[in-house]
């Protein structure tokens, strides 16, 4: 199988608002495995590899099966890139490469390092090296064919949300687990026992390794496919979602089901503009409102389940 290597070369007044921007229409598309050129970055305390040869441009590349590159799917893209020029002043050009599904799986990984999440809470690829500082929390990730590296501004703002309300102790709920990046940063906190869910079986294999390699229990802490919430019938004191509003909205509809009495519930994946529409049906569903974090024009809420509400 071939696939085509979509990369964007922009500039713009702020490249984190421009590699959004072309993100959102690469995961409109579904398009997998985006990543982020920025030459602009700076390694961390710990960062050992001085061989990582930096990029020229700030640049998106995401990455699409070739029989699905049609020129539908050109069409669009082009279309909404000359949009953003217009509307938001972002000026792009699109090169495109073809590369066989071998080389896929690995062609990205040089565009992934280790990352400081929190001040406590870092990501770091297996094939990297990093030298651990005293306190901090390493998480040893290969997303694989899943994704989920942590990178995302989503994806952070989750993890400070599992950091900031998850208790030694809890048991922690991953909606749609990915490469299981959650679900490992809550054991490592302190959870007692943990599930993923995802639709994707790759996903949950590579979640399942993740966990693994980062020596958790993986009798406390499972993941399994499934239809989200509807996959298990146990309650859990916190649960994340880190996915599209739409599917969180729906989501808030059963939610319930699957928290205790007080549980919490984190929910990514939101722009700005769409925020009060999940705020305003998490506090219809007797949600308190705890916590609401911003990132580069993401929105992450968590909410506190309200049981005499509920009842």
């Amino acid at each position: 199988m071939k696939w085509i290597a979509l990369r964007i070369v922009y500039e713009c007044r702020d490249p984190s608002f421009g590699s959004d921007m072309i993100s959102n229409i690469f995961y409109d598309l579904g398009l997998q495995g985006v990543v982020l050129e920025d030459p602009e970055y700076e390694a961390g305390d710990g960062w050992v590899d001085e061989t990582i040869v930096m990029p020229e441009a700030w640049a998106v590349v995401g990455y699409v099966p070739q029989d699905q590159y049609t020129g539908d799917m050109r069409r669009i893209i082009r279309e909404k890139l000359d949009r953003l020029e217009k509307e938001a002043h972002i000026v792009s050009r699109m090169e495109t490469r073809e590369i066989d599904q071998e080389d896929w799986a690995e062609t990205w990984k040089e565009y992934f390092w280790p990352t400081k999440i929190t001040p406590g809470i870092v990501v770091k690829p297996t094939w990297r090296d990093y030298s651990q500082q005293p306190g901090e929390i390493v998480v040893d990730l290969d997303p694989g064919m899943a994704f989920g590296t942590g990178s995302h501004p989503t994806s952070g703002l989750c993890i400070e949300m599992i950091e900031a309300h998850l208790n030694v102790g809890d048991s922690f709920l991953d909606i749609g687990t990915g490469s299981g990046i959650l679900l490992i940063v809550a054991a490592k906190i302190g959870a007692e026992r943990g599930l993923g869910i995802d639709l994707d079986e790759t996903a949950v294999d590579v979640s399942r390794s993740n966990m693994i390699v980062n020596t958790i229990d993986t009798e406390k802490f499972t993941v399994r496919t499934g239809n989200l919430v509807a996959a298990t019938r146990r309650r859990f004191d916190v649960a994340v979602a880190n996915i599209l509003p739409g599917v969180i909205l729906n989501l808030l509809d059963d939610i319930e089901n699957v928290l205790t009495a007080t549980g919490i519930f984190i929910c990514s994946g939101i722009l700005e503009e769409h925020s009060d529409s999940v705020t305003e049906k998490m506090t219809s569903k007797g949600f308190a409102i705890l916590d609401v974090r911003k990132k580069d024009g993401w929105i992450a809420i968590a909410g506190r389940r309200n049981q005499a509400s509920l009842n």
